[in-house]
């Protein structure tokens, strides 16, 4: 191929995106493919008296470093290979670490607002919205952000109130509209993952064999 091919999963948060894009990588292989997670581009937050981690929101697009992650994404293109942030959702500032990402004959990028932001969404070749029932997604954000992220309960149920289902339903919901497919169940939906998997295979001409039950 010319170029590498380009993959997104979008969807809100605690969709189960991460679960497929991981599926994906796990099927076809991590030699074959370049992953980007989009949570890994947040930029960093200067904290101070007057604003604490409670008053930020995360869930708006601003909050995402997009011009970086598509630098990154113009490199990998190019055949380059990119040094991937690190990002410390305890302390909301990004480490000294990075991840050594080589070039791949794809990349795979997962997100919140991949479909949203135009300069990122015209790069993918093959766009998927994971579409699952807020109730679902509101379960699987607070047993996360309690056992990866040290938030308390009232904390979490407090964000999603005030940033998360707006934004939600101001940036995310609408972006499914750009999508090439849209998977309900996240991860649970195996017939769907089969088929993207499928394609992928088909452009990379090798045989990864079915996602597993």
């Amino acid at each position: 191929m010319d170029r590498p091919f380009f993959l997104g999963v979008a969807g809100g948060s605690g969709s189960g995106k991460t679960t497929v894009a991981r599926a994906i990588l796990a099927a076809v292989g991590p030699e074959q493919i370049a992953f980007l997670e989009q949570d890994s581009y947040y930029r960093d937050i200067a904290w101070g008296p007057d604003h604490s981690p409670a008053d930020h929101n995360f869930d708006h697009p601003d909050a995402l470093d997009h011009e970086l992650l598509l630098h990154h994404l113009r490199e990998l293109e190019a055949g380059h290979p990119i040094e991937c942030p690190v990002y410390d959702f305890t302390v909301h500032r990004r480490t000294a670490e990075t991840v050594h990402v080589p070039a791949r004959p794809v990349v795979l990028l997962e997100g919140l607002h991949l479909l949203a932001e135009s300069g990122i969404r015209a790069m993918l070749d093959f766009k998927i919205y994971v579409d699952t029932d807020p109730d679902v997604r509101l379960i699987r954000r607070l047993r996360r952000d309690i056992q990866e992220r040290a938030r308390e309960t009232d904390e979490v149920l407090h964000q999603y109130e005030e940033t998360v289902r707006p934004m939600h339903l101001e940036f995310v919901e609408p972006s499914k509209r750009w999508a090439d497919v849209i998977i309900p169940e996240g991860g649970e939906n195996r017939v769907a993952l089969d088929m993207v998997i499928a394609r992928v295979e088909k452009l990379l001409g090798t045989a990864v064999p079915a996602v597993p039950g």
